[in-house]
């Protein structure tokens, strides 16, 4: 950012703040809205007071009560501004009418938040082939740098010493184990909204009853902690004390190193062991239990308030960056910035050249088109034909495409005798041709940006010359619609991940050109009536699939490398191994069974969370980041080479827990099974006998036989040969070591049911349900404390999870949706691991429970019971109804209890309750689902049960700068849409 952008984007957080910004809060203030830190240190100064003093224009600092404020200096440019927040300061609303809302969205808080859906046409858009690109399914959508709240400014006799009490208390649940007091203003303004007095600074050394204060003896810090009255104060330095218990010591700048690799905050309980793998050295368990003594060193928040050990650390240095640019970053002598109003997670692109691209859609191709026809419209005259007498390398120019009346822009790359070569900034390829062909590039034409950029593959970089990865990129990516995420904006190149949306199941380009590498001469293939020995099974699905490893050169290749990488991370001392920026498709490395083995990333729950799969095992898992490692480049090449150690998943049935169980004891890590294949069809299907010792390899001392003579069954199934047959797809990725699952025909005597479900047991309605009595034999289900709401006249930042229609829709509270985001992250790794745990035996409407959906795990009410062994259940935390087997369903811990039910039933308020038709829900959706926006409170309408709560809300939009909008008046231009309630 220059020096000019960042002191206008100072400018415009002071002049939102008309009361002031303490200095000790500035920094956030401005990362707020620009994603970034303000660079005192990088421009030379010591502090950042040292830089504000030195540009008196744009800042003015008055010290009050020992505090430094700052305000925005007076300028006439910008005097239009300063009127502009007075007059939404001191707004009022009148009922029913659109006023400037006191009020603007916040920022997110530590963690990025991922939602998923899919871009929607507007009934005024017409299906054209611009806005059809605009409908391409958006993978995930990040919210981020969305403007904050502006906090009431506290009046002249608003100071009410129990308010202010009870509000420190909430903070100090939050910071149990401390909060240095020069950084509880700005804890206290995140939380409340509200400045906190001067008076109450000087008064907190009386209220005992609530917080002491005290300067820790261990630090030289000029400062004191504050703490709850019930906890010990704080006596122990970083370096323990006690050298014959802990001859050790914990180094800030080490500390700093891992924490700068997870930008989005680290577990507290996983610090000492990450420590000890990254640094070789113990961490100082005492640490642990008095967090404050790292406060100098990083942020420490409890987003789990009852539980200290969930703290989450956030290094100082941390920048919470916008996720995507509106742009990639400009090729090289792009004299230009542009910033846009909208980041997005995921752009629309179009494949150029090899790892180039270029953007399409609306504020793109229709931008460049305009501009290149008001290109050819001045170049046309003679007057505009200016040659470009001396062209240099780097210089911009522009170019009359041969043939044709078309003016493009280009760059020049060099300079020959009578020639030049050009790169064509806009379309992203170069070309030689004569100097005559330059033609001087006017001012008025460097507005837009260069809408070609080059991009690298994540995790391809140190492939980007292997032929068959340039050879599968051209044939997947040139000239095709992409998506793409970006990873690393601020990265030169910019790192992407390709998408091709135009088939049923959206491709990860990434990840075919990592396969392409793989070594076909690894592979071996099967043949009819071949028998394997020494077949290693390592994974037994609940569904009844079995993944398994065969002898071959691969495997044994692969063993070798990693012991190799053992023993390198033996002796490495570095954090370069951590994994900070973690996506799909991702390959690396996570511990199994005490080994490193290779892994690739499958699904992201938030920041901290994912899912993986063991490539050469089959096994898939949910682990957090920091158990993840990058694989050393000195081993990355030879690793990726070798073919994964399983074949792509069969889908075969339904099988009865009895017989997964059963065969899992039989097979799984058994190392002397052995298998022969029977026959090969034409998808490749293989059926075979699978046999757990070396003895006769007669079919009636298969695995098969066995199961086939068992009762394992709950009614016979179709058999072949009077034998169940095991299967398995022979892939071309497989080296020799492939899935086995048991044939459809032969091994799924439960067929899935093809009838239509049955009528629905009871009448399905959510009022008075039964307060759990597990089925699991737990005591009474205690519900989640009521998520406190506003009260009548205020505001409210939310988040829209779902929208029917005006009469009905589900709002989340924003400030507290980090909660629920890390809530989701534990339910992820808890329920995760218990994949062999049955379900409840007996499901009632009305409890509550733990359902997985998709790949998630939600906390639900059971709403309907159906005699097909589904599950109608309602999201409590989303306002999502969705359909699950009943052996989805898991117990709701008292752990995952806490945390307020996070939906919130709401109705649109200045409008008149109809029977909305479709056409006036669409356009109410899409002006309000998944988007955050300001509820200003009509009314609550309390109940005992947390769903059975609802507010009556007008909903606003304060995303445009110019003009906040109103749902409500937006719906009442819609009479025509709407048809009267019987």
């Amino acid at each position: 950012m220059s020096d000019d952008l960042m002191k206008k984007m100072l400018r415009a957080v002071l002049q939102a703040n008309k009361n002031g910004v303490s200095i000790t809060r500035l920094q956030g203030e401005y990362r707020s809205l620009t994603g970034e830190f303000i660079p005192d240190r990088k421009l030379g100064y010591p502090s950042l007071e040292c830089f504000l003093r030195s540009i008196p224009s744009v800042v003015r600092m008055e010290n009050r009560m020992g505090e430094i404020m700052c305000f925005a200096a007076v300028c006439q440019e910008t005097a239009h501004i300063a009127q502009l927040v007075a007059r939404q300061k001191s707004s009022k609303r009148a009922p029913g009418r659109s006023q400037i809302l006191n009020c603007r969205m916040r920022s997110k808080l530590a963690s990025n938040f991922v939602f998923y859906g899919r871009s929607r046409l507007s009934l005024s858009q017409s299906p054209s082939s611009e806005n059809a690109l605009s409908s391409f399914p958006a993978l995930s959508i990040t919210i981020s740098n969305i403007p904050r709240p502006t906090p009431k400014a506290l009046q002249p006799g608003d100071y009410n010493p129990q308010v202010v009490q009870n509000r420190i208390s909430e903070v100090l649940k939050k910071y149990c184990s401390g909060l240095w007091l020069s950084k509880l203003p700005s804890v206290y303004r995140d939380m409340h909204q509200q400045d906190l007095p001067g008076q109450a600074v000087i008064d907190m050394e009386n209220w005992t009853h609530i917080c002491l204060l005290e300067k820790p003896v261990s630090t030289n810090r000029a400062d004191r902690l504050v703490y709850p009255p019930q906890s010990k104060p704080p006596s122990l330095a970083l370096s323990p004390v006690k050298p014959a218990t802990a001859p050790y010591t914990v180094k800030p700048a080490t500390l700093k190193e891992l924490l700068s690799k997870y930008s989005h905050g680290l577990w507290a309980h996983a610090l000492p062991k990450l420590y000890q793998e990254t640094f070789k050295v113990p961490f100082p368990e005492d640490i642990l239990s008095n967090l404050s003594l790292l406060l100098d060193i990083c942020t420490v928040e409890y987003p789990i308030a009852d539980n200290k050990m969930k703290a989450i650390l956030y290094g100082p240095t941390t920048e919470y960056k916008i996720p995507c640019p509106a742009i990639f970053p400009f090729a090289s002598g792009n004299p230009l910035t542009w910033i846009s109003e909208k980041p997005e997670h995921f752009r629309k692109i179009m494949g150029i050249f090899l790892f180039l691209l270029r953007y399409i859609g609306e504020g793109y191709s229709q931008a460049l088109e305009t501009m290149e026809e008001s290109m050819s419209t001045v170049y046309s005259q003679l007057s505009a034909q200016r040659l470009l007498p001396f062209p240099s390398a780097g210089e911009l120019a522009a170019v009359k495409v041969e043939g044709g009346e078309e003016v493009v822009r280009a760059q020049v790359c060099e300079v020959m005798t009578d020639k030049v070569k050009v790169y064509y900034v806009d379309h992203g390829f170069s070309e030689v041709l004569s100097r005559t062909k330059l033609l001087e590039l006017q001012k008025d034409f460097l507005k837009l940006p260069f809408q070609a950029t080059t991009c690298t593959l994540a995790g391809l970089e140190q492939f980007s010359s292997e032929l068959s990865v340039l050879q599968t990129l051209e044939s997947l990516a040139v000239g095709k619609i992409l998506l793409v995420e970006l990873l690393q904006h601020d990265a030169d190149p910019p790192q992407v991940v390709l998408y091709d949306t135009s088939h049923d199941d959206e491709v990860n380009i990434n990840v075919v050109c990592l396969k392409a590498l793989q070594d076909k001469a690894m592979e071996n293939p099967l043949q009819v009536n071949s028998t394997y020995m020494n077949v290693s099974v390592t994974n037994v699905c609940s569904d009844g699939t079995i993944f398994c490893q065969l002898p071959s050169r691969g495997r044994v290749k692969l063993n070798e490398i990693l012991d190799k990488i053992e023993a390198f991370f033996i002796t490495q001392v570095t954090s370069e191994s951590l994994v900070s920026t973690p996506f799909c498709g991702k390959c690396c490395l996570a511990r199994y069974k005490g080994r490193w083995s290779r892994v690739e990333i499958t699904n992201l729950h938030g920041s901290r969370v994912l899912d993986i799969k063991f490539v050469d095992l089959g096994v898939p898992a949910s682990v957090e980041v920091i158990e993840l490692r990058e694989i050393p480049p000195s081993f990355l090449h030879e690793l990726m080479v070798i073919p994964p150690q399983f074949a792509i998943e069969l889908e075969v049935g339904v099988w009865t827990p009895e017989a997964v169980l059963w065969l899992r004891g039989a097979v799984l890590n058994s190392m002397d099974c052995s298998m022969k294949i029977s026959t090969l069809d034409e998808d490749k299907l293989v059926h075979i006998y699978l046999f757990t010792s070396k003895g006769s390899q007669d079919v009636t001392n298969s695995v098969n036989h066995q199961m086939a003579t068992s009762d394992l069954w709950k009614q016979p199934g179709p058999q072949k040969d009077g034998l169940p047959t095991l299967s398995f797809l022979d892939t071309v990725v497989a080296n020799m070591v492939d899935q086995l699952t048991l044939d459809s025909p032969a091994c799924s005597p439960i067929p899935v049911s093809t009838n239509t479900p049955s009528p629905l047991d009871g009448a399905g309605d959510m009022s008075n349900p039964t307060l759990v009595t597990s089925a699991w034999g737990e005591k009474q289900l205690v519900l989640p404390p009521l998520l406190e709401l506003p009260q009548a006249g205020q505001n409210m930042d939310v988040y829209v999870s779902v929208a029917c229609h005006p009469g009905h829709f589900v709002l989340q509270p924003w400030q507290d949706l980090y909660k629920l985001v890390v809530l989701m992250g534990e339910m992820v790794l808890y329920y995760n691991q218990r994949e062999e745990t049955p379900g409840p035996r007996d499901v009632q409407k009305g409890e509550v429970y733990a359902a997985k959906v998709d790949h998630n795990w939600h906390r639900v009410l059971v709403n309907r019971v159906l005699s097909s062994g589904l599950v109608s259940v309602y999201e409590l935390d989303y306002g999502k109804h969705e359909l699950v087997s009943c052996t989805l369903l898991q117990p709701l811990i008292e752990s995952f209890r806490q945390l307020p039910f996070q939906g919130i039933t709401a109705q649109l308020a200045g409008v008149e309750q109809c029977v909305w038709s479709e056409a006036a829900s669409i356009v109410f959706r899409n002006h309000v689902e998944k988007k955050p926006l300001v509820a200003q409170v009509e009314c609550v309408v309390e109940a005992e049960l947390p769903w059975d709560r609802k507010m009556i809300v007008y909903l606003v939009d304060t995303s445009r700068e110019e003009t906040d909008i109103w749902v409500h008046n937006i719906m009442a231009d819609f009479p025509e849409e709407q048809s009267t309630a019987a």
